[in-house]
């Protein structure tokens, strides 16, 4: 039974591999910036033969910013999607300012944060808590804790920031 399967298995390895390397032998053509494997196309468009590897085309979308006629006052990526309603400049200043607001505030919290994460971090050597003066390990852990969210809290004002500059600048 083992014996019947296994070389109905085999049987079909072979098969497949014997399948896909009929499909890998077929030519391929390419025609400026586009790839077929049509002979009749190919040849009424002058395409010229691929020859060694294989070749994957994806699919793309146009890249952002590079439409043709984006308007002079501002660029693609700006531009809302169709159907949104449309927004007076006078209400998008206003929730900008508002944006930049509360990203402000929030970049204060997360810098005083950092300013208290540090102090209680005292360069490596924050002060040993209850059970940590018996059980080093303990204290390493915490040491080490206290790292990650310092990096956190500089990875949240970095990207605060980012957004910051990202608004358009106050008017």
């Amino acid at each position: 039974m083992k014996t019947a399967y296994f070389l109905s298995l085999v049987v079909s390895l072979f098969a497949s591999l014997a399948g896909i390397s009929a499909h890998a032998q077929e030519k391929v053509f390419r025609c400026g910036n586009e790839y077929t494997n049509n002979a009749a196309d190919a040849a009424k468009r002058g395409c010229k033969v691929m020859e060694g590897g294989n070749v994957t085309v994806v699919q793309g979308t146009s890249p952002r910013g590079a439409s043709v006629g984006s308007s002079a006052g501002g660029s693609a990526a700006s531009k809302a999607p169709a159907g949104s309603p449309r927004v007076e400049g006078v209400d998008q200043r206003a929730r900008d300012g508002e944006a930049r607001s509360v990203l402000e505030s929030e970049l204060r919290k997360a810098e005083s944060r950092q300013a208290e994460l540090l102090k209680d971090f005292n360069n490596g050597e924050p002060e040993k808590q209850g059970a940590e003066s018996r059980n080093y390990q303990k204290y390493l852990d915490r040491v080490a804790e206290m790292k990650a969210e310092i990096a956190r809290n500089e990875s949240d004002i970095a990207g605060i920031r980012r957004e910051i500059g990202r608004l358009p600048a106050k008017n």
